[in-house]
């Protein structure tokens, strides 16, 4: 007890809560931007449920990895080298996850463009299926994604209850925005095409991470961030084309 009310008076305390709240958030957008995607190739009915069972778990599946901070850490320790180069328990999930996510938009986006495209698994005749497999993929990524966060938490501070109110306040904020962005996604086609853009820009750099190559975030999320600034200036182009037709 002496020990949380400590906390709550330490003014660094609630500094790097609030650091660690705004890195958890910026480290979510991947997390979303994958749910969201995923979660709008079901039926209309079952997509809000995807979300919140995905959402769910990386929360659960975070607070979990927090109460094995220990064994967390250790995952960065050396456990393979090949080619003169050592890897990491840490450096295989992300290079894994990085190779699953690269596969899985590179097969979104060759459906979108191939003009005669396989039937899709997902289909409204095998809804509960397609919800189990969704959702497997979901937690799958959420595993990755909750290492990656929880290992960077832990380089930002050492009290477990700031890193537990860190990652409840931003996964709460991921709830809040799932199903706006799904929806957004799911109305704006070009936005969908971005956004698996996005996740092969997301899946390449676990996978240099996973090598040793550490690219910088603040330019991965720049260059995303730049990318819908000039969709959205596209967006507005479109709308106004509309409108003066409309007019004519």
């Amino acid at each position: 007890m002496e020990y949380l009310l400590g906390l709550l008076l330490d003014p660094a305390a609630w500094a790097a809560l609030a650091a660690l709240t705004a890195m958890e958030v910026v480290l979510g957008i991947d997390n979303l931007i994958f749910i969201s995607v995923l979660s709008n190739k079901l039926p209309p009915e079952q997509r809000a449920k995807a979300r919140r069972i995905g959402i769910a778990g990386a929360l659960l599946m975070r607070l979990a990895l927090l109460g094995t901070v220990a064994l967390i850490v250790r995952l960065t320790e050396p456990v393979v080298t090949l080619f003169e180069q050592a890897f990491s328990w840490r450096d295989i999930i992300l290079i894994v996850g990085g190779l699953f996510l690269v596969w899985k938009a590179t097969k979104e986006i060759h459906h979108k463009v191939d003009p005669d495209p396989e039937p899709d698994l997902l289909v409204p005749a095998a809804a509960a299926a397609s919800l189990a497999l969704m959702v497997a993929q979901i937690l799958l990524l959420d595993v990755v994604f909750s290492i990656d966060s929880i290992i960077t938490a832990v380089g930002m501070t050492k009290h477990i209850p700031i890193m537990m109110v860190a990652v409840i306040i931003a996964v709460g904020a991921m709830l809040l925005a799932a199903d706006p962005l799904a929806n957004f996604i799911n109305d704006n086609p070009t936005v969908v095409m971005l956004a698996l853009g996005f996740l092969l820009l997301i899946g390449t750099t676990l996978i240099a991470d996973g090598f040793g190559a550490h690219l910088p975030k603040g330019y991965i999320y720049a260059a995303m961030a730049f990318s819908v600034l000039v969709e959205a200036l596209n967006m507005m182009a479109r709308r106004a084309r509309r409108k003066r037709g409309a007019a004519q």
